[in-house]
């Protein structure tokens, strides 16, 4: 008797302590990956994509916005930008705002990061898929603007 007191009171405090070290309240769990812990495409890469014609690229950027275009208000709505890369390569950024939040306080100077889809055009590429997929098909994508990730729209 004397052994099973031992051995539960040893399991109690040995359970007790695994719960207290794997907490960790410094920041918000999430389902996904941190923006943070993805590797970013390099401009290299980015304009490697661009001279080779590449489509379908799966891609993480961080960059400038240089112009806010008007809203594609035809099919599918998309919020449209322009990002200056550090390279100084832009690239046309469309964000599916039926299917994600709109960025409403996105200013021209403004830094983001964007996971997403590159895809060749004449003008340095377009990056879309910036949000999640609902049917599941597709990685999900999202932009990071001022510490917040518009993905999905939330009911």
């Amino acid at each position: 008797m004397k052994y099973k007191n031992l051995i539960l009171l040893f399991t109690f405090f040995a359970v007790l302590t695994a719960c207290q070290s794997s907490e960790d309240n410094s920041y918000p769990v999430l389902e996904e990956e941190q923006p943070a812990s993805l590797p970013y495409t390099s401009d290299e890469d980015i304009q490697a994509f661009y001279d080779r014609g590449a489509t379908d690229e799966q891609v993480h950027v961080n960059g400038e916005v240089i112009k806010n275009l008007r809203d594609d208000l035809e099919g599918s709505r998309h919020q449209k930008f322009i990002l200056e890369l550090a390279s100084g390569q832009t690239v046309l950024i469309s964000h599916n705002i039926d299917l994600a939040p709109r960025i409403d306080l996105l200013e021209e100077g403004d830094e983001v990061d964007i996971y997403g889809v590159y895809e060749w055009n004449e003008r340095g590429g377009v990056i879309h898929w910036t949000h999640h997929d609902p049917d599941g098909d597709h990685i999900g994508g999202w932009i990071m603007h001022e510490n917040k990730k518009y993905e999905y729209l939330i009911d």
